[in-house]
């Protein structure tokens, strides 16, 4: 059994990354549908917690049904990070999580995220100050190093947990790979291997099929592993890993019916925590991968991408389905389609 303090997690845990700008409460809710066992927030973060800015308070919003959940936090000053975990206290996750990962310019500029990858010491004590000012339990998503001259995720795996962290995940490429090439988990394994370590190990980075994490488990021996871009608009990934991890059988896709009736749920969700026109707007990046592999789907899209009435957008999707059950027309090809967010989208 895998544990985080005190939270269980079953025996091999499939977490959902926090990704900007896609991990809000409505996509969470379809893929704990669909089996995530932990997921995240977006990242917060600390200073605009401090500053009550509207965007980062936002992003506290977690719910009953979503637990266990983390909220994720990032920032480059000790203060404003031990002032955003006692913020983060009050709305009652299960546990906080420190991003020391995201490699985005904008993040790293600022000197957090992956910025903190260069100074080991501010590592610690960030760390440090967030673990003395919350009751929570405290984890750390990071990733193997800067570039590949300070690869010092073994050294960072036994100083954070020296000061108190409960788990680690590591995603497997420096912050100068961005999310480019073939994720390294040798690294991660040498971490999990090490006697010293005795906190759970998650390992990040291209899980995008039932086949893959199951080898990866496997070769590498990782506690459990986190899943982003494979994520987005398939959310069948996570019952596929479980299926196939206890049956060794693959289950077949989501039918046309299944996919409407996700793509519906994070709809109709988004309208809700967000508002109709913002709710609306955020859903057209995301029909593409819930209607991948559907053929004559592009007229279906471009009407979906075109218009901002929700009772529209319900018409389109009826019409769709109709059309599907009509014809008997399946879907052509499967699974998530990861590299059409590679460059979009910020797992973090």
């Amino acid at each position: 059994m895998v544990k985080i303090g005190n939270i269980e997690l079953g025996e091999f845990p499939l977490l959902l990354a926090p990704m900007e700008d896609v991990s809000d409460p409505p996509f969470r809710a379809v893929c704990k549908e669909q089996g995530a066992d932990l997921m995240y927030t977006e990242f917060i973060s600390s200073e605009g917690l401090i500053r009550d800015a509207i965007k980062s308070r936002q992003k506290l919003d977690i719910f009953d049904y979503e637990k266990p959940i983390g909220i994720q936090i990032f920032g480059g000053d000790e203060d404003a990070m031990a002032m955003s975990a006692k913020i983060v206290d009050a709305t009652n996750p299960d546990l906080l999580d420190i991003n020391f990962g995201c490699p985005v310019k904008k993040v790293v500029c600022k000197g957090a995220g992956a910025a903190v990858l260069k100074d080991i010491e501010l590592m610690v004590r960030l760390t440090k100050a967030v673990v003395n000012a919350t009751k929570l339990p405290v984890t750390v998503k990071t990733r193997l190093g800067w570039d590949d001259n300070s690869k010092n995720i073994e050294e960072v795996a036994e100083r954070l947990q020296d000061v108190g962290i409960k788990a680690l995940t590591i995603h497997g490429r420096t912050r100068a790979q961005l999310y480019k090439g073939e994720a390294d988990w040798t690294l991660i394994a040498r971490v999990k291997d090490n006697p010293r370590i005795n906190i759970p190990i998650f390992g990040n980075g291209d899980i995008d099929s039932p086949e893959k994490a199951l080898e990866y488990k496997n070769r590498y021996g990782v506690d459990g592993v986190m899943i982003g871009r494979a994520a987005i608009g398939y959310p069948w990934i996570f019952r596929e890993i479980k299926h196939y991890l206890a049956t060794g059988e693959t289950l077949p896709p989501p039918t046309v019916a299944e996919r409407l009736q996700a793509c519906r749920r994070h709809l109709y969700g988004s309208v809700q925590w967000k508002g109709e026109k913002l709710g609306i707007l955020e859903m057209r990046r995301h029909y593409a991968s819930y209607l991948k592999g559907l053929s004559h789907v592009k007229e279906f899209r471009t009407r979906l991408v075109s218009t901002d009435k929700l009772e529209q957008i319900e018409q389109v999707l009826a019409d769709l389905q109709a059309f599907y059950a009509n014809t008997g027309v399946e879907v052509d090809a499967v699974g998530p389609d990861v590299q059409a967010y590679s460059s979009t989208i910020a797992v973090v």
